[in-house]
């Protein structure tokens, strides 16, 4: 896996302390809300504001670096976008988001004739399994 520093220059934006600080939480803690973003940020030594997070997670989202997903009821959620085209499972208890690998391998995974025949391009296909994780189904 690259390296934040690298993740950065790749997408061209400067390396920053707060784009590295937040680079770093989301390493350790994907799939983490801006509330848990910021609380993971101010542990570190060189604490983020909150205009501060939010700003990052822009420049991040808009290069390319983080991919946003918000599942229906629930805060956006950010994570490393690192091409390799999975999916996520909900647990409608807990909220826990944990990754799924795309069953097709390619993407935008699903059948995509539908989407054409109205003249658009898909890209990417964003789907999310709802269900119970292995901890609330005891």
């Amino acid at each position: 896996m690259p390296t934040s520093t690298d993740l950065l220059r790749h997408a061209g934006l400067r390396v920053t302390r707060p784009r590295l600080t937040v680079l770093e939480a989301l390493r350790t803690h994907p799939h983490v809300d801006v509330a848990e973003l910021l609380r993971l940020t101010r542990e570190d030594s060189a604490p983020v504001s909150v205009q501060g997070v939010y700003d990052v997670l822009t420049a991040l989202s808009e290069g390319g670096v983080l991919r946003r997903i918000q599942p229906a009821s629930s805060p956006a959620r950010f994570e490393l976008e690192l091409g390799d085209n999975h999916h996520h499972a909900v647990c409608r208890s807990c909220h826990l988001v944990v990754d799924v690998p795309c069953s097709t391998g390619l993407a935008p995974c699903l059948e995509t004739s539908a989407v054409t025949e109205q003249g658009f391009t898909a890209e990417e296909a964003e789907v999310i399994y709802w269900g119970l994780c292995p901890d609330c189904q005891s």
